[in-house]
């Protein structure tokens, strides 16, 4: 029998913009979408099965949030998604024939072809083209909680400056929930972990229970908390708190001084899409004839500044054993250090970005299968927790007022507001007061092509609110979309606004917009009263 001193909490937050083009097929950003199902999230419910199957008693946490929900959940995108797989197979058989000449590689390109095969069978066979439905199958089980997120992961700290836009984002974003999970969830990863107490009102009237903030957001609350990071604090207006643990981050977050770093690991920068023949490649890159990646890749990280060696897989799941022995190593001697100085038992807050594991770190589910069994085994002195399941253990939480806070670069908002973006943020802002306006002087409307429009300026304003394009700006990379993507829905509420003022709609342009942003269809604009 264990002696359990502590619990470790893994949250995975499962995110991407909403990106549908129904209009054409040129669009690249649509692949992000089909990247993060083959590399993370078919990994992930392959690595819960195995799990199961094994008898093994986990517990993990994850967001899946209302545009990637909607995503996973759209006609198009999973026929798009399917075809995708079969141009990857179609590569794969070929690069089986192009690589004969060289054993090691050879073996790779086999590998490839066998796992872009295998995602065509879980997809289409196992799970009918909807994976949503294998996670709420281990949420059902009792090994997975999902929680929830904004609806377009609107940025908290920004917006509240008209506080029904945070409450319209929160609002819309549990309704997709139940939508999909058939209930309420308790706990939301706050967009960007953007912490505002002026939200807090409105997380607890749609039943949110707790939220995931950032580190700086527990150390400094009001009064300082007793326990820091290790335990979960509780605001004044009732919603519990849990922050990132530091160290624990540190060793699988950093691509330097963390796991994902080490040289037997796959190297993420080195594509056939940039490597082989470009005539040869051609078929299956941009439509535009610009190289990208193809998610082939046939060297690991090697070392720095050399000459990349070919990627050895026995070598990488050897890596990733050993660094799970020595996270849970880890946290067993935290946890020891800990539990003397505590009146309740630790918990141990690890979150990150679900694409983290699989995509950026391609062994990063298989490292998580062999520490979920390591811990589920060996002698250790933790067991895995949700949020939820500590809550309810231990109801007794110091109350304390987080501070305002956020991850990304300086923790207090400088990615979603600087000289590069900050031209966005008064269009958003009066883009919310005008809808806000809408809602009120239409409040009895009864006209059903008025009701359209407005349910429709809804979306518009939300998946302009989206903090995505906000990040990509700042980073530089896809500028040009996202600046599109902003100016774009701006333009079409802005549009869809002055024909309601004057009592005008354009059905042909609505029904042209709702095409294309038809995002929550069960969306009521009355939620901005």
């Amino acid at each position: 029998m264990k002696n359990i001193k502590g619990y470790v909490n893994f949250v995975l937050h499962a995110h991407l913009p909403y990106i549908h083009h129904p209009e054409s097929e040129d669009y690249l950003e649509e692949e992000w979408l089909f990247e993060a199902i083959s590399e993370t999230y078919i990994p992930l419910l392959l690595m819960f099965t195995k799990l199961e199957e094994e008898h093994v008693d986990f517990r993990i946490t994850m967001t899946l949030t209302p545009p990637l929900l909607n995503m996973l959940d759209n006609d198009l995108l999973q026929k798009r998604y399917i075809k995708y797989l079969e141009k990857h197979i179609e590569l794969c058989k070929k690069e089986v024939k192009r690589t004969a000449y060289d054993e090691r590689l050879n073996k790779l390109s086999k590998y490839y072809l066998d796992r872009y095969t295998n995602d065509l069978h879980v997809f289409k066979d196992i799970y009918e083209c909807n994976i949503i439905t294998g996670f709420k199958h281990f949420q059902d089980a009792g090994f997975l909680e999902i929680i929830t997120c904004g609806a377009t992961h609107g940025y908290f700290p920004i917006l509240y400056v008209n506080e029904k836009t945070i409450r319209a984002q929160i609002g819309v974003a549990v309704k997709c929930y139940e939508k999909y999970f058939g209930k309420k969830p308790r706990g939301i990863w706050l967009p960007e972990c953007g912490y505002v107490p002026e939200a807090d009102k409105y997380l607890r009237e749609f039943g949110i229970e707790y939220a995931i903030v950032e580190s700086h957001g527990i150390l400094y609350a009001d009064p300082t908390p007793i326990y820091g990071t290790y335990a979960p604090i509780v605001s004044p207006q009732n919603l519990v708190v849990f922050g990132r643990d530091m160290e624990s981050s540190r060793q699988v977050w950093s691509s330097i001084n963390g796991y994902p770093g080490d040289y037997n690991y796959r190297e993420f920068y080195r594509d056939i899409g940039y490597d082989v023949d470009y005539d040869y490649i051609k078929p299956y890159i941009a439509h535009n004839g610009v190289r990208v990646n193809t998610g082939i890749k046939y060297y690991r990280i090697t070392g720095k500044d050399c000459n990349k060696d070919y990627y050895d897989l026995q070598w990488a799941k050897d890596s990733a054993e050993r660094q799970a022995g020595h996270f849970m190593d880890c946290r067993t001697r935290q946890i020891d250090n800990l539990a003397g100085y505590m009146d309740v038992p630790p918990i141990i807050t690890c979150p990150y970005d679900a694409e983290l594991y699989g995509h950026w770190w391609y062994e990063g589910p298989y490292w998580l299968y062999i520490l979920f069994k390591k811990i589920y085994y060996d002698d250790c002195n933790f067991k895995l927790i949700t949020p939820s399941e500590y809550i309810d253990m231990y109801p007794n939480i110091q109350v304390s007022q987080p501070c305002r806070s956020s991850w990304g670069a300086n923790g207090y908002s400088e990615v979603w507001l600087n000289p590069s973006n900050d031209y966005a943020h008064r269009h958003l802002h009066k883009a919310g007061d005008r809808m806000c306006e809408l809602a009120y002087e239409f409040r009895n409307e009864k006209d059903p092509l008025k009701i359209r429009a407005l349910n429709q300026a809804a979306r518009e304003l939300l998946l302009a609110q989206s903090s995505d394009w906000l990040f990509i700006i700042t980073n530089g990379t896809m500028v040009e979309y996202a600046h599109k993507a902003i100016k774009e829905r701006i333009g079409r509420f802005t549009k869809l606004y002055y024909q309601l003022k004057k009592g005008k709609i354009d059905e042909k342009f609505l029904e042209d917009i709702e095409k294309k942003d038809d995002i929550f269809p069960e969306i009521n604009y009355q939620i901005y009263i």
